[in-house]
């Protein structure tokens, strides 16, 4: 199985870096072909609106004709089985990178004639979303709008999960920032006790190299580890399931 890994957050080693290293260790110890891209080492844009993808006779419809350093990292994830990605919330969305991929990856998938998937393959995505705000509000105002941001990748065939790490440490120092507006003994006492298990949860992710039971409750585990023991990132795990059999 072949698995990209994509870091979408300008930082290399934070959060997000840090949960995509441990479902790379995941993904490796099960056996998974994988390989690690900082997302933003590269110089690119989003989509240039070209439509060279949508011109008539093509030899490959689903292909990014723009050249720059991002073409051959699309390439690779649609040769791929499995993509995880990951990247900061900033102001109510995902880093500005991971919008500049998402219009270039699924664009090309997408056939204007009838909007199905010309896409000839099969990609899973997992998405891990880090962010300060906590897992109620993630609830009450981004988990729609994630889903809705993130259903162009389902032209790509594959299962679309979404991973929240929520109330997470900005910086190790809030005495040399202008952050007074968060609760440094919070952050610290919630990523003390809270970020080592959604580290393990991710190595847990990244390891389900198939879309399964396992990686399911896992996923739902880990969002219980992060502030909402109630929740369940799938309201019926059984229909899920059969979701990705289909």
């Amino acid at each position: 199985m072949k698995t990209i890994i994509l870091n979408g957050s300008p930082r290399r080693n934070w959060n997000t870096a840090q949960l995509l290293k441990e479902a790379q260790r995941g993904a490796e110890s099960a056996g998974a072909d994988v390989e690690y891209i900082d997302l933003y080492s590269l110089n690119f844009n989003g989509c240039r609106s070209c439509l060279a993808c949508k011109r008539k006779g093509i030899a490959e419809p689903c292909k990014c004709y723009w050249k720059d350093e991002l073409t051959p990292v699309l390439e690779k994830i649609w040769l791929a089985d499995r993509l995880i990605a990951g990247a900061p919330i900033y102001y109510g969305e995902p880093a500005s990178g991971m919008r500049a991929l998402l219009e270039r990856l699924a664009f090309p998938a997408m056939s204007y004639n009838d909007y199905s998937s010309v896409f000839k393959g099969r990609v899973d995505a997992d998405i891990f979303l880090a962010m300060n705000a906590p897992m109620q509000y993630y609830r009450q105002a981004y988990e729609g709008r994630m889903q809705e941001y993130f259903a162009p990748l389902r032209f790509l065939n594959g299962q679309v999960r979404i991973f929240p790490v929520c109330d997470t440490l900005q910086v190790r120092d809030y005495s040399k920032y202008d952050m007074a507006g968060f609760s440094e003994e919070h952050k610290k006492a919630v990523h003390d006790a809270e970020f080592p298990k959604l580290l393990e949860q991710a190595f847990r992710i990244g390891a389900a190299c198939e879309p399964n039971r396992e990686t399911l409750m896992a996923m739902n585990e880990a969002e219980s580890i992060a502030g909402d023991p109630d929740a369940r990132r799938y309201s019926d795990v059984e229909e899920a399931l059969k979701a990705l059999k289909e």
